[in-house]
């Protein structure tokens, strides 16, 4: 009874979920009808979000009182990120290379000029900084919104005591946040009812051989990255007191993940994780929402797969050391730019294309082995984000950190 009623909000998505399949199943592409309930929650947890990343981050930062301490956060964490993705990106790569992709199709594409080129550059601008203040409060300028809200945090403990009021408030405006999503997540079992019934009823088995050979080929091997890198970055962070944390920890934000589709929707619960499992607040409140943006490892397997794909279908050579370190920063780029929303990888993908030159054609050709690889990509890029918490809590505050939070 005791596990009932600690794990009773998580059985109903899951009863949700396999309702919401059942239904879809059944219902086939009606189900689509159910897609507004759906959609409803989905904005909800949108539209909560924002204020919930703002005050997170910047209430984080105006706490810490040495700017030591942050800088040492900041770069710990980026230094995890870029390790993390690069694993990620190697593992994949071994995959592709055992179970080959695309060699045998034959599928004839229209003469096409040269793919337009993205500008890096301007690509850069847009993604850190926007051109009015109220662009601030879209999710989709949400890493331009991180940016602003650690400036906000920066300055307010940088003046010290004359930023303490405006410290309290942001802290406040955390609470209420927090408070808020818990509120929109009561709507939760509805919104992945509706979601799964609509995904089921439209997708259906009508995909062709290729691509399931592709979706089969990244949910084994997803699942494998996914229990290999879990035990390992725990292990390395907390020893088995660290694997046993995580895991008790860990469902709620990875089905929330998965059923989404969403990085951004997924924060709060993972924030919640984070927290559950003990990760120092400053830590946490700054690594997964900045990790939901800028770090998402399920995205790097699926660059990796798509660039081995393409290779194989224009009968390219997917060899030499050059080729295969280029495809490996390519995936940690696409890791890097994709979107913290659902099927939000179309800059990561017109990044592929323009790189090697590909047809246009082949955009939509990768885009629909985004669509089939969304939901495991999304639960391995969240989870991460919680490992990488707890490994840069391991390297700020020591061997010891998570024995002393739960003596706390």
């Amino acid at each position: 009874m005791p596990i009932l009623k600690n794990h009773r909000f998580v059985l109903i998505l899951l009863f949700a979920i396999m309702a919401g399949s059942l239904t879809g199943l059944y219902l086939g592409p009606s189900a689509s009808k159910l897609k507004p309930l759906g959609e409803i929650f989905l904005n909800l947890i949108f539209t909560s979000v924002i204020p919930l990343v703002f005050f997170s981050i910047a209430s984080a930062i105006a706490e810490i009182r040495e700017t030591q301490t942050l800088y040492k956060i900041t770069c710990m964490m980026l230094i995890v990120f870029f390790l993390t993705s690069l694993f990620a990106a190697l593992f994949m790569l071994v995959c592709v290379k055992l179970f080959p992709m695309g060699q045998h199709l034959l599928i004839p594409l229209a003469a096409a000029a040269r793919p337009q080129t993205i500008n890096i550059a301007e690509q850069a601008v847009s993604m850190l900084t926007v051109s009015n203040f109220i662009q601030l409060f879209s999710r989709e300028n949400m890493l331009a919104l991180i940016i602003f809200s650690a400036l906000v945090g920066l300055a307010t403990t940088s003046i010290k005591e004359q930023g303490a009021a405006f410290a309290t408030l942001l802290l406040a405006g955390r609470n209420v946040s927090m408070k808020l999503v818990s509120i929109v997540m009561l709507l939760a079992p509805i919104g992945f009812f509706a979601f799964f019934a609509d995904l089921i009823g439209g997708m259906g088995a009508n995909l062709l051989h290729a691509y399931a050979r592709i979706a089969l080929i990244y949910y084994l091997a997803a699942m494998v990255f996914f229990f290999i890198s879990a035990n390992l970055y725990a292990f390395i962070a907390a020893r088995q007191q660290g694997i046993k944390s995580f895991w008790q920890n860990i469902f709620v934000p990875a089905v929330t993940a998965f059923a989404t589709c969403s990085s951004a929707a997924s924060i709060p619960a993972n924030l919640e994780a984070a927290e559950s499992i003990g990760v120092p607040k400053e830590i946490a409140e700054l690594s997964i929402p900045l990790g939901g943006v800028l770090h998402k490892d399920g995205s790097v397997l699926g660059g990796m797969i798509k660039i081995a794909f393409l290779f194989g279908l224009f009968h390219l050579p997917f060899t030499g050391a050059s080729t295969l370190t280029l495809a490996i920063l390519i995936s940690i780029l696409v890791g890097t730019v994709m979107g913290a929303i659902p099927s939000g990888g179309m800059i990561g993908e017109m990044l592929i294309i323009s790189v090697y030159g590909f047809p246009p054609q082949a955009l939509m050709i990768i885009a629909v082995i985004s669509m089939l690889i969304d939901p495991p990509a999304t639960l391995i890029s969240v989870t991460s984000n919680t490992l990488c918490s707890m490994l840069v809590a391991r390297w700020i505050k020591g061997k010891s950190w998570l024995a002393q939070q739960i003596e706390r």
